[in-house]
């Protein structure tokens, strides 16, 4: 019998910026690159109650690029299901992973037992798409691993990470069969100007590349952006308001309270109290603070030798109750509230309470994917449905992309431009279609590469 060639299926992360999953087949060995949830429009979320397109049991390991959510947030289904492999990624994943998928479970069971109340769900009664036990069944399976090692993950497949600069611990995947084509999946790339981590390395040598599209047709201006939000503070303060922020957990929460820090010291912004309120963004904070105590060769050489996440006047609340004795502020101030793209979390209650005040100030700090209210708001949306009910929504909103953590159009087009040879093919995941179009574009138009968007459930050779 002649061997199996080579091959990879794009499960997720095709045709949409979530969701990644890309699974490589080499010899008789299947592993899982990424394991992340879909998020955003109703169509896509409900793919995550679809059952897997493989048998989870059959599937040999995981490689998990980075922690966030459209990553890594499917893996306590997955094991729920059956997968029982290694699940390979680097210590700074695993620590914040750990936080990421806990935080998870908790707002999945939070969101079940809303929807039974208040009695909005079709299905009754309402279930979490997985719990705390399906989360410590995953975490018992992490084995990281250490950037630019070799290792094993089946009779015919080897792994190494390498820094992709994105978020701590953020990972590219350089697969190599053992007797096959390498093939290489970029993650999320990191910003070259990023405040915390150093750039991502050129990419190593490759037969096949696939490379993200977040931002595949745009290009982020940090000075505008930060004189953006300095303008923002300014002016909701001046009119008594206050400004809500959300934020993603890990790293965004980082950058913003880093730029506020330096607004502080500028004396760009007034000293008006800030509130972090989102236990998860807390946790990742100290994963952050520990790396930079252990000098993590991930960060950046040139930090403030003080805490650059403390711009002063920060306040940090943990329990359900003191976010509670914010929702309606008697004096200006700014909250940073995960989550990030409003989906979930302590902001919705945050955003319910201030948006309909013409006063107050939502800003929009990075990518808001189709189907999410960050989204709906940014596209001028007058009202958005928070817990059942529509909110009107009069306060000012205000975008400032800068604070993606996502490497832009030429800032992929440069990493790729410094791999040592084209490779024989590469195909763009991770954008929503016309960015993933423009991305391939670029590819083909300034690299002279053969390039293809990926199709989800698409089948190809190595």
């Amino acid at each position: 019998m002649s061997p199996v060639p080579a091959g990879l299926d794009f499960l997720g992360g095709a045709g949409t910026v979530t969701g990644s999953k890309f699974l490589v087949t080499a010899g008789g060995t299947q592993v899982l690159v990424d394991c992340g949830l879909f998020q955003g429009l109703r169509e896509l979320r409900r793919r995550n109650w679809d059952p897997f397109p493989r048998p989870p049991g059959d599937i040999d390991a995981a490689v998990i690029s980075h922690a966030h959510l459209d990553h890594s947030g499917y893996l306590p289904a997955l094991v729920r299901d059956g997968f029982s492999g290694p699940i390979y990624l680097s210590s700074g994943t695993a620590a914040l992973a750990d936080i990421v998928l806990t935080d998870s479970a908790h707002l999945l069971a939070e969101d079940a037992e809303h929807a039974r109340v208040h009695g909005y769900s079709k299905h009754d009664p309402p279930l979490p798409l997985y719990t705390d036990a399906d989360v410590d069944a995953a975490v018992a399976l992490f084995r990281p691993v250490a950037f630019g090692a070799s290792v094993t993950v089946g009779p015919d497949l080897a792994a190494e990470l390498q820094p992709a600069g994105h978020i701590l611990g953020s990972a590219s995947v350089l697969l190599t069969p053992a007797d096959g084509p390498r093939v290489l999946f970029s993650g999320d790339l990191g910003r070259n100007r990023h405040p915390l981590l150093r750039p991502p390395p050129p990419p190593p040598e490759a037969d096949t590349i696939v490379v993200e599209s977040t931002y595949g047709n745009r290009q982020h201006d940090r000075d505008e952006d930060h004189d953006r939000l300095a303008d923002a503070i300014r002016r909701t303060v001046a009119r008594g308001g206050s400004v809500v922020i959300p934020a993603f957990a890990v790293d965004r929460t980082e950058v913003i309270l880093m730029s506020l820090r330096e607004l502080r010291r500028a004396d760009a912004i007034p000293d008006i109290p800030i509130y972090v309120d989102s236990p998860m963004a807390l946790a990742a904070l100290r994963v952050y603070r520990e790396a930079i105590r252990r000098h993590d060769p991930e960060l950046r050489d040139d930090l403030p030798a003080v805490d650059p996440f403390d711009p002063g006047n920060v306040h940090e609340l943990r329990t359900a109750a003191e976010s509670k004795t914010i929702n309606n502020p008697r004096w200006p101030c700014l909250i940073i509230s995960a989550s990030g793209m409003a989906t979930g979390g302590r902001v919705l209650q945050h955003l319910e309470s201030l948006m309909p005040e013409a006063r107050n100030t939502v800003v929009l700090a990075g990518y808001q994917a189709v189907g999410t209210r960050g989204r709906d708001l940014l596209d001028g949306a007058r009202s958005v449905k928070l817990h059942g009910r529509n909110v009107p929504v009069r306060a000012e909103i205000v975008n400032v992309p800068f604070f993606s953590v996502h490497a832009d159009a030429g800032e992929i087009v440069d990493w790729l431009r410094r791999a040592p040879r084209p490779p024989s093919s590469c195909y763009v995941v991770h954008g929503e279609p016309e960015a993933a179009d423009a991305m391939a574009g670029r590819i083909r138009g300034e690299l002279g590469w053969s390039v293809t968007v990926a199709s989800l459930g698409q089948h190809v050779r190595l």
